[in-house]
């Protein structure tokens, strides 16, 4: 549906702008395009390239209410390869490259650590079906994220800066837009719903906000349902005494209910709720993933090692969240002109790149924009924590090759439980397999009876 949505759309992206009476374009290219006509003022000079813009609207053609806003100097495209390589990928806009990337990281490998994605893994009748399950839905995550990625350049044909609907911050200026008042655009946060809403088919609409309400629910219920099991397994069951194997599946559900109650009022209380989710995945990125890693890739993983590193990384995540400089932009700072933040308005008279005596267009050089450079180290942070953390478990477990430098006490905290079957030193918790299979999913065999047995087959 998304992709009979997109194909019948005219114009996947923004074109470059008309314009208005008065308005000069920026190359030849877009004066062909638009049957451009000599522009009476012939020194008006391009901002971003330092040439000549000759070529200005046709009137005559267009008619002297305009078309658009004029706010995109070179035409938008859905996908900008650019943006992903170069900091000025998005000229003459800022690119938030390094938060981008930071982020394509924080979610690729802090979800291997996220309790819903592992529950479902462990749900699996056999290794072999957790691997094929976990191919098949990244397949299908790109084939519906994909699509999805695209309707965003449609969303700002509709509801983008050059469009009837859009609305700008008169009290601001740009140097690189040439524009000395109503520089800030306020994109409606909103655009997308009313693009399903208004003007996608209703039938297509209606099914995109299914899916997406089904894929937060799905989300919420199993992140909730994770850590009522682990709250039951992992902390409740170490509180001596206290807890027996049978109540180990009323424990998890009880603690479902306040779980639930505290998400709900995160959720009406922050608007920008997938924001938490990324945040979510970075603490466990910054944490967690390196022990996980190390669990399975080293032949003895050590335990002081992995309780280091989650400290290291924890404590370097909580530290540079203070530390490095943040103005909400999440815009890195670059040496390019597209990283200067809007200042207040520099001036009375017209847009430099307007077609007007020069004595009427605003000269930069002479009222300055107070433009503040673009400083928000946000991802730094999310990239760093787990190398320190790698960095730990890698020398600790270097130092303890010979042997553990601290010997964790037998029955504490950091020792682990088997199920029936299984056998060892450590199956102190035999007969738990009942009680621990109804938390997992039912009569489903647990992560550890999958581990025993596929070591089994390949002995």
């Amino acid at each position: 549906m998304l992709v009979t949505m997109i194909h019948n759309t005219e114009q996947k992206a923004p074109p470059q702008s008309t314009g208005f009476v008065g308005y000069s374009y920026p190359d030849d290219e877009t004066c062909e395009l638009y049957d451009g006509v000599d522009c009476d003022n012939q020194d008006i000079v391009n901002a971003i390239d330092g040439t000549l813009r000759t070529c200005c609207y046709n009137a005559t053609k267009y008619g002297a209410a305009g078309v658009d806003n004029g706010a995109y100097l070179y035409a938008d495209a859905p996908v900008i390869h650019a943006a992903m390589t170069k900091p000025d990928g998005l000229t003459p806009f800022p690119n938030a490259i390094v938060f981008n990337w930071a982020t394509i990281f924080v979610l690729a490998f802090g979800n291997l650590a996220a309790l819903d994605f592992q529950a479902r893994c462990m749900a699996s009748k056999t290794p072999r079906v957790a691997v094929t399950g976990c191919l098949i839905a990244g397949c299908l995550t790109f084939l519906v994220g994909i699509p999805f990625s695209y309707l965003g350049a449609i969303t700002r044909t509709y509801y983008g800066p050059d469009t009837a609907r859009a609305s700008f911050e008169t009290d601001t200026c740009s140097t690189i837009l040439e524009l000395p008042t109503c520089a800030l655009w306020n994109p409606d946060s909103l655009a997308f719903l009313k693009l399903l809403t208004h003007e996608a088919p209703p039938v297509l609409g209606a099914w995109c906000l299914v899916g997406i309400v089904a894929a937060s629910m799905s989300t919420c219920d199993g992140a909730i349902l994770a850590m009522g099991t682990v709250f039951s397994h992992n902390i409740m069951r170490n509180v001596g005494g206290c807890v027996t194997k049978k109540s180990l599946l009323m424990i998890a559900r009880l603690a479902s209910v306040p779980f639930a109650l505290i998400a709900a009022a995160i959720a009406s209380l922050h608007k920008s709720t997938g924001y938490l989710l990324i945040v979510a995945f970075d603490v466990v990125l910054a944490s967690v993933v390196v022990p996980l890693f190390g669990c399975f890739y080293t032949k003895k993983p050590s335990p002081l090692a992995a309780l280091l590193s989650i400290l290291a990384g924890a404590t370097t995540r909580v530290i540079l969240q203070f530390a490095l400089p943040r103005d909400g932009f999440l815009i890195a700072p670059f040496n390019y002109p597209e990283f200067m933040n809007v200042g207040p308005a520099a001036s009375s008279l017209y847009p430099s790149f307007f077609d007007e005596p020069i004595d009427a267009r605003w000269d930069p050089s002479e009222e300055k924009c107070d433009e503040v450079q673009f400083n928000d180290w946000s991802g730094v942070d999310s990239l760093v924590s787990p190398v320190v953390g790698l960095i730990v478990f890698v020398s600790v477990q270097f130092l303890e090759r010979n042997g553990p430098l601290i010997a964790f006490k037998e029955g504490g905290l950091f020792e682990g439980y088997l199920k029936d079957g299984q056998g060892g030193d450590l199956g102190k918790n035999q007969g738990d397999e009942e009680s621990d299979s109804e938390i997992q999913g039912g009569e489903g065999e647990t992560s550890l009876n999958v581990t025993a047995r596929a070591g089994e087959e390949e002995e």
